[in-house]
């Protein structure tokens, strides 16, 4: 079973000078319990692609279904768990306030929920800091506690995009860290990234984008020959020849 399927996916954009295409044609499928790098040069569709898996907006043609569901319908949504590129959330709340109203909204309560609250705070490191009002956090803080935010439902697809901005070295090897252990339960992680490197340390598969297109797609061990840097393999494929 594929977590994402994606079928002649186009996103059209109108601007002064006539329409443009984000997403020109894109099908891809993202199998069920792999961490896929969805890589690209900036203006390369990713961020659009997100949007539209998340029912942001729609496709001008094509369609996407989540775990069998049409990205369109709200249940499909639940089942997904999304970090944006530069999160931000209610400062006058507390990391602990947070992710307890977040699990509100998804039906958690009682004792579950506290378990579930102090658990993320712990994983993502800020249960020292989880009574205190989000707008004394730093930006890495701010990042721990929104991707806390974002697994409060346990998701079956974790979507991050950029996960790592704003961390220091420390907190860049825990979102590996914990992107690994998603895997290991069987989630599906798909986040888009410019830290090359930090891909080449946790993915198992890639989907590289370039100008609206996929220009590649596949187990890791695949697409990049063996002795080449991911970095000198993306290259290749998103510059013009």
């Amino acid at each position: 079973m594929n977590a994402v399927e994606i079928f002649n996916l186009t996103v059209l954009f109108q601007t002064r000078d006539g329409p443009v295409k984000a997403v020109d044609g894109l099908t891809l499928n993202v199998p069920v319990g792999h961490v896929v790098g969805f890589l690209g040069p900036n203006g390369a569709g990713k961020t659009t692609t997100i949007h539209v898996l998340l029912g942001f907006m729609r496709p001008t043609s094509g369609a996407a279904k989540v775990l069998g569901s049409d990205v369109r319908e709200a249940a499909a949504r639940r089942r997904i768990g999304y970090l944006a590129e530069h999160p931000d959330t209610y400062r006058f709340l507390t990391g602990r306030e947070l992710l307890t109203a977040t699990g509100r909204l998804f039906d958690l309560k009682g004792p579950d929920l506290s378990r579930r609250v102090d658990s993320l705070l712990e994983r993502v490191g800020l249960s020292a800091a989880a009574d205190r009002r989000i707008s004394t956090y730093s930006r890495g803080m701010m990042q721990r506690v929104c991707l806390a935010q974002t697994l409060v439902n346990d998701p079956e697809i974790v979507i991050l995009d950029e996960p790592t901005s704003g961390l220091d070295p420390i907190g860049r090897m825990d979102i590996r860290s914990l992107m690994s252990d998603l895997r290991r339960q069987g989630k599906t992680v798909f986040f888009s990234s410019h830290e090359l490197s930090e891909v080449e340390m946790v993915c198992d598969r890639l989907a590289i984008m370039a100008k609206g297109r996929l220009v590649a797609e596949g187990p890791v061990e695949e697409l990049v020959p063996r002795g080449e840097r991911l970095e000198e393999y993306f290259m290749r494929m998103v510059m013009p020849k």
